[in-house]
């Protein structure tokens, strides 16, 4: 369990990582003045930099962005979507550094969701062998996960962050005003991973999302700015026990096993809250039938994903296909494929030993098969 229990109480500041050499904050403002402030105690104030935003987010904020960075920077649009986290839009995006004369000194600033932070925090890690860069989330997923932690890469050849390295930013600056813009199918694949922070290691914040369920959807901003802040502790205390992903931090896959073979059978056609939502439910299911959890525990944490728009099933998922498809995922280790389960509510545990029926099971649980009259 987290050692110190949920609150409530907006914070403004979160900082990050802390080891002597990599700490980073993560600041929570709409305030124009608190991102410069935040520019200047990370120490990149008046250093070259370049914004990589996506095209669906440029003509949202990139001007405001860039307006409020000095020197003005430039901007780099890379094509939305998913399907373009690839190793050859990496390789554009490094030509553009190169040719426009970019040193070790200038810095990548992240504007965008979750493919756009991936993308950019590779690129600075291999960029004459690493250079700084900040994440602006504009989802709630970036702003509740992926912008946190360093995890940083692209697919390949489908395989979902297949290639990447670890490189902690150097500021996470989270603005909630982001997020009204933000469609509603987009919103709720965001809601998933924050479902899973309480479901992996808070119960007591698990309860709150639950009671707070009406402010979340209708996205009131200090709502939503506990709600960040308390996930980001969550990922903060299990990054910080292990910053390379070698133990404790598995505990943030919860959901993924399965997720990602699932968002790759859909060629991505689905978003990844939707795919971690089925791989939540699976993976609880296998929870209850191993005899961890109650039937009756697997069972509302089926339902509470649906009041969030997040799906519980899905028609027409081959289960033979999905397990293969899990045992090419980067997770898979020595052959085995290794899962989260839950002892609980806010109890997760790394179970290496789940048998291959038990996997194809938990597919077949969340493969919505349409019965006649």
């Amino acid at each position: 369990m987290m050692p110190d229990r949920f609150t409530g109480k907006t914070q403004p500041v979160l900082p990050v990582y802390q080891d002597q050499q990599k700490c980073y904050d993560i600041v929570y403002s709409s305030e124009p003045g608190k991102y410069t402030e935040a520019l200047e105690n990370a120490g990149l104030k008046g250093r070259r930099s370049l914004i990589v935003t996506d095209s669906n987010v440029a003509p949202l904020y990139a001007e405001k962005i860039a307006s409020m960075t000095e020197p003005r920077p430039e901007i780099y649009v890379i094509p939305a979507g998913e399907e373009n986290k690839t190793l050859d839009e990496i390789r554009r995006l490094l030509r553009y550094l190169v040719e426009n004369h970019y040193d070790r000194r200038s810095y990548l600033i992240a504007l965008g969701g979750g493919v756009v932070g991936d993308m950019t925090g590779f690129a600075a890690a291999i960029f004459m062998r690493g250079i700084d860069f900040i994440q602006i989330p504009t989802t709630l997923l970036s702003q509740a996960d992926s912008s946190i932690g360093g995890k940083t890469g692209v697919d390949m050849e489908g395989f979902k962050n297949m290639v990447g390295a670890f490189k902690m930013p150097r500021l996470v600056f989270a603005d909630v005003n982001f997020l009204k813009t933000l469609d509603g199918r987009q919103f709720a694949s965001g809601f998933a991973e924050i479902m899973k922070h309480g479901l992996i290691l808070d119960s007591d914040y698990y309860v709150w999302l639950l009671e707070n369920m009406y402010e979340i959807t209708d996205r009131d901003p200090d709502v939503l700015r506990t709600m960040l802040y308390r996930s980001n502790e969550i990922k903060k205390y299990v990054v910080e026990a292990d910053p390379y992903e070698k133990n404790e931090r598995m505990l943030l896959n919860f959901g993924h096993t399965i997720g990602h073979a699932i968002e790759k059978y859909r060629n991505f056609s689905m978003t990844h809250g939707e795919c971690v939502a089925l791989g939540c439910v699976a993976a609880a299911y296998i929870s209850w039938k191993a005899g961890y959890i109650p039937m009756e525990e697997f069972y509302e944490i089926r339902d509470m994903f649906v009041p969030f728009g997040l799906p519980i099933s899905e028609e027409g998922l081959d289960a033979e296909k999905i397990f293969a498809l899990m045992r090419s995922d980067k997770k898979a280790a020595e052959g085995k494929i290794r899962f989260i389960l839950l002892h609980g509510i806010g109890d997760a545990f790394i179970e290496p030993s789940v048998s291959d029926e038990q996997i194809l099971a938990a597919i077949n649980e969340i493969n919505y098969v349409e019965t006649g009259d």
